[in-house]
C-alpha cells in the first residue's frame, strides 16, 4: 500500500503561508521566495504544490474571503441582519493582521484580473447578502431601495475600516454603525 497524498495538507500549508507572508510584507513583499520561508519549505515545493504566484494569490483570496462563509459573501450562511452589522462594525474593523491582507489583496486586484474577481466577488456578494437581509426586515420596502440601502451600509463599513487603519476610533465605528443603522431605519414601510 501506497503513502498517502500530502498534496492537499501541503497545499493548505502553503495558502496559510501566502497569507501570513501578506500579512507581513504586503502584496508587493509576497514573494514565492518569502512564501516558502513562511511555510518552512524550499521554493520549488511551492510551485510545485501551488503553482506560480499569482495561482497561489488567487486561492489564497479565495480562502481568506470564503472560508467558513457561505462562498458567495464575507457573512456565514443564515447571519441575521443584526449579526451581519456586529461584524461590519466590529470583527471586520481594526488595524489588524485581516485588514493588511485584505488591502493587499486589493491592491493585487489592480494588477491581477483572477484576484479581481474574487475580491469583487465577495464585496459585491456581501452587498447582495446585506439586501437580502435588509428585504427581509422590511418586506414592503422596494428591491431597489434594499439595494441602494444595502451598498450604503456597505460603503460606511468599507470607510470605517479604511480609517480605522490609520486611526482606530470606537467613536467613529459607533458613530458608522449608528449611520448604517439610520439607513436601515428610513426604509420605514409603506401605507
Amino acid at each position: 500500500m501506497g503513502r498517502p497524498s500530502v498534496a492537499v495538507e501541503r497545499r493548505r500549508q502553503i495558502i496559510d503561508a501566502a497569507l501570513r507572508s501578506m500579512a507581513i510584507h504586503g502584496f508587493a513583499g509576497t514573494t514565492l521566495d518569502r512564501i516558502a520561508e513562511v511555510a518552512g519549505m524550499a521554493r520549488g515545493h511551492v510551485r510545485h504544490f501551488a503553482g506560480n504566484r499569482d495561482e497561489l494569490l488567487t486561492e489564497a483570496a479565495k480562502s481568506f474571503y470564503f472560508d467558513g462563509t457561505d462562498g458567495r459573501s464575507l457573512f456565514p450562511e443564515n447571519e441575521t441582519l443584526a449579526a451581519a452589522l456586529d461584524y461590519l462594525f466590529g470583527g471586520f474593523v481594526g488595524p489588524d493582521e485581516e485588514n493588511v491582507i485584505a488591502l493587499g489583496f486589493v491592491e493585487a486586484a489592480r494588477v491581477i484580473p483572477t484576484i479581481a474577481v474574487v475580491v469583487l466577488s465577495a464585496y459585491t456578494g456581501t452587498q447582495a447578502a446585506l439586501t437580502e437581509l435588509i428585504a427581509a426586515q422590511h418586506p414592503d420596502s422596494s428591491r431597489e431601495a434594499a439595494e441602494q440601502v444595502a451598498y450604503g451600509v456597505l460603503t460606511i463599513a468599507l470607510g470605517n475600516v479604511f480609517l480605522s487603519d490609520i486611526e482606530a476610533s470606537t467613536v467613529r465605528t459607533q458613530a458608522g454603525r449608528a449611520a448604517a443603522e439610520r439607513l436601515i431605519a428610513s426604509l420605514v414601510e409603506r401605507p
